[in-house]
């Protein structure tokens, strides 16, 4: 079930950054907020990677207690971690994480159930995504999951199906189609920021203006 609209209102950056041949990071720049990083972060791909995918999928489906969310909201979501300044002290940033932690800890039982409704919805949308690919290989990549994105579906309530109706799933893929372009684009070092909720693609914030 979406959450409240008035924490999807909550606006943040997200950097996607190539830091390897097979490896990126994950930076969120909030507003009056500690910058947060995932670095290394999971499932990398040349095309869409894993996190990216999520941030779609949750803005789109206005999961607003998911890991996207739950960061825009002053959490870490478990994952994420203080991105710590070459001029902060120690004590400084050690008081800084203890209150990302405490406000994390409550936002990751909260956001329990809309975190496992994302992983439902973002394992659907990947295979379908795919099966509409120009690419052979990621069609038949998609054939391959489809009986296991089918098994998916059937642990997902009737509301989660409902909001992932034919005109909602063309919406994900289009803007996986706009942010994949931009993503594939990129060289080692290169980087992609994504405005939370809209998803439309920015200039990347400078340190300076993520000073909290």
């Amino acid at each position: 079930m979406a959450g409240s609209q008035g924490h999807a209102k909550q606006s943040m950056t997200l950097v996607f950054r190539r830091t390897g041949q097979r490896r990126y990071a994950v930076e969120a720049h909030r507003p009056g907020l500690p910058v947060l990083e995932m670095n290394p972060a999971p499932g990398y791909d040349p095309l869409m990677p894993h996190d990216l995918m999520h941030l779609v999928v949750e803005a789109q489906l206005g999961l607003t207690r998911a890991v996207f969310g739950q960061l825009a909201s002053g959490g870490d979501a478990g994952t994420f971690h203080l991105f710590v300044k070459s001029d902060q002290g120690s004590r400084e940033t050690a008081r800084a994480g203890k209150r990302v932690k405490a406000r994390g800890r409550k936002l990751l039982r909260d956001g329990r159930d809309e975190c496992l409704q994302s992983e439902r919805a973002t394992y659907i949308c990947w295979q379908e995504w795919l099966g509409r690919s120009s690419s052979s290989e990621q069609r038949t990549l998609s054939q391959k999951m489809a009986k296991q994105a089918r098994e998916v579906r059937d642990t997902a309530s009737a509301t989660e199906l409902r909001s992932l109706d034919q005109r909602k799933l063309d919406e994900i893929c289009k803007h996986l189609d706009q942010l994949s372009s931009h993503w594939f684009s990129l060289s080692v070092g290169q980087s992609l920021a994504v405005a939370w909720p809209d998803l439309s693609i920015i200039d990347e914030p400078s340190c300076e203006s993520c000073k909290s």
